[in-house]
């Protein structure tokens, strides 16, 4: 396929620059969709609506019907890997996804790598119907959480505002947690190849949660878990282009780049434009960064918001994003300005 033909997203992070740049927002599929809410009530439970081909294919698919993004990204979520190796997962309305938290390296034998791509098959199954149904023009994303954030979550048993119980036992015992990291990097390696070989012709790797970490603790459990991620999958499958996500990762953002050798950076909402025009658009091609709640806001203040972005980033190697995930709180007809603004955009 020449550079020309090949989808726009996908040429973004090869290190094009085109105008305008293409655009999609993380959980673009989602509760701030009526026919998502539809759609989730069908499917009862939430890990159902995530292992039912059927309703995974059809929330992935509803907003590129209302928005024409260039990319779509899997229906999913970054704990079916925990769920996977037998964990058991839980979602809980009101609480969010409730765990049986892992604390020591002695507890990690309740766990079963072996059982994880099988386990997985319907995603597997999603991926490879996607590939077939998304409109031509629109790139495939595959994803996963980062070992360190997935680890949290397996550690703290939930979500955490200081996951003081994960970082007791990475600072009491690197060598054990590191036996965490570790199985996470294998079993996460192998589910990134498998969306692949199903027709995901991206990947993203979550860390939401990078920035909680000083930066010693940083470099050991966030950028090498997920540079060696990187180098086992573009090894196992050239060609695929990475996008590395270590929300909150500040200053760290730099040497994360240079270590991982992921092909592009997603900024969170607080990195300074100009700073990562200058400091990392060099590097690789970066993506980002509207604040999630400008979307709920509306108006002019999101639009100068998006103009900003786009006078700042958008002449060099660029995919449009927010800064975090859109919040269901979000009014439809706002991403649809939103879709307007960007296209419009002349350089």
């Amino acid at each position: 396929m020449s550079a020309s033909s090949e989808k726009r997203f996908l040429r973004a992070l090869r290190g094009e620059a085109l105008t305008p740049p293409p655009f999609w927002l993380m959980r673009q599929a989602g509760r701030y969709l009526p026919e998502y809410r539809a759609t989730r009530a069908e499917a009862g439970d939430f890990l159902s609506l995530c292992y039912t081909p059927d309703f995974a294919v059809e929330v992935t698919l509803q907003p590129l019907r209302r928005y024409g993004f260039d990319a779509a990204i899997l229906f999913s979520d970054i704990l079916v890997i925990p769920d996977a190796l037998g964990q058991g997962v839980r979602f809980v309305k009101g609480e969010g996804p409730q765990l049986d938290p892992i604390r020591s390296a002695e507890e990690l034998s309740r766990l079963d790598p072996e059982r994880v791509l099988p386990h997985l098959a319907p995603v597997f199954e999603t991926v490879k119907r996607l590939s077939g149904e998304i409109p031509q023009t629109t790139a495939l994303i595959g994803f996963c959480g980062a070992p360190w954030t997935v680890a949290t979550y397996m550690v703290e048993g939930h979500g955490s505002k200081d996951y003081a119980a994960t970082k007791k036992w990475a600072y009491g015992d690197p060598e054990g947690f590191d036996r965490l990291i570790g199985l996470l990097v294998d079993v996460t390696t192998d589910y990134l190849i498998a969306q692949v070989d199903a027709g995901a012709e991206a990947l993203q790797i979550f860390d939401s949660w990078a920035g909680v970490l000083p930066e010693e603790a940083f470099t050991r459990w966030v950028t090498r878990p997920i540079g060696e991620i990187v180098r086992r999958v573009k090894a196992a499958r050239p060609g695929v282009p990475i996008i590395g996500f270590p929300r909150g990762a500040g200053l760290l953002y730099e040497g994360f780049i240079d270590a991982t050798g992921v092909d592009a950076v997603s900024l969170d909402t607080t990195v300074p434009l100009a700073w990562a025009r200058d400091r990392l658009q060099s590097r690789c091609c970066v993506q980002g960064n509207l604040d999630p709640i400008l979307v709920v806001t509306g108006g002019q203040a999101m639009l100068d918001g998006i103009d900003r972005i786009l006078e700042i980033l958008g002449r060099g190697p660029f995919v449009f994003n927010l800064g975090h995930g859109i919040v269901p709180e979000t009014p439809p007809e706002h991403v649809a300005q939103l879709a307007d603004r960007i296209r419009s955009f002349q350089g």
